[in-house]
C-alpha cells in the first residue's frame, strides 16, 4: 500500500523506548490497513511529500529538445535532442559534489551514467589521486519545481531560435497540473 498522509502524534513506547508515530492517511481503504495491522513486521518508508511531475511535462520537454536540435541542425551543425537535454541538465540540474579515488573513477562513472540519459558526471578537478566531480541527476528524479525550471530553460532557448512554443496559458496549465499531482 502506498499513500500520502501526515504525522499526527509522536510518542515513546514505555516498555521498548522506541518511537510510536500516529498517522492520518489520505486513503479510505480501511480493509488494507486492517490487514497490515495483523502483520508481525512492516517495511515503513516515511519521507517528505513532493509533487510528482506529469508525463505531459516530460513529453513536452522532449518535444522542445527535438525542435531545438532540428533548428540548430539547419546551419549544418549536427546536434541531437539528447545533447540538448543533457546540456540543459548541466545548466539547471541538481547535482551532488563528490570526491572519488582516481582508480575507482571510471567504474563509478560507468555505473552512474547507466541510470539514464540525464545522469551526468562533470569533472571539476584532480588532486592527490582523487577526482572531484559533480554528479547530476536525470529529470526522472525531478519534482515539479525542478521539472518546471528545465522546461522554462528549454522554452527560453526555443524562443531565442524563433521556435513556436506553448502559450503562456498552456504553460501555466502544465504547471497547474503539476500542482494537482
Amino acid at each position: 500500500m502506498q499513500t500520502t498522509g501526515i504525522i499526527t502524534d509522536i510518542n515513546i513506547d514505555y516498555k521498548t523506548r522506541k518511537s510510536k508515530i500516529s498517522l492520518l492517511l489520505d486513503t479510505k481503504e480501511i480493509e488494507v490497513v486492517e490487514q497490515l495491522k495483523n502483520e508481525n513486521k512492516l517495511n515503513v518508508d516515511l519521507k517528505k511529500y513532493r509533487k510528482k511531475r506529469s508525463l505531459d511535462a516530460n513529453a513536452y520537454c522532449w518535444v522542445l529538445c527535438d525542435k531545438i536540435a532540428k533548428e540548430l541542425c539547419k546551419d549544418g551543425t549536427v546536434v541531437t535532442k539528447e545533447k540538448i537535454y543533457q546540456d540543459s541538465i548541466l545548466q539547471i540540474g541538481t547535482f551532488e559534489a563528490m570526491i572519488i579515488e582516481e582508480k575507482a573513477f571510471d567504474n563509478f562513472k560507468r555505473i552512474w551514467s547507466k541510470q539514464g540519459l540525464g545522469f551526468l558526471i562533470q569533472e571539476v578537478n584532480r588532486k592527490d589521486k582523487c577526482v572531484k566531480v559533480h554528479c547530476y541527476y536525470g529529470s526522472s528524479t525531478y519534482d515539479s519545481k525542478e521539472m518546471s525550471l528545465l522546461i522554462e530553460l528549454l522554452v527560453d532557448l526555443a524562443k531565442s531560435l524563433n521556435i513556436e512554443t506553448k502559450s503562456k496559458a498552456e504553460l501555466d496549465s502544465l504547471l497547474e497540473s503539476w500542482d494537482k499531482k
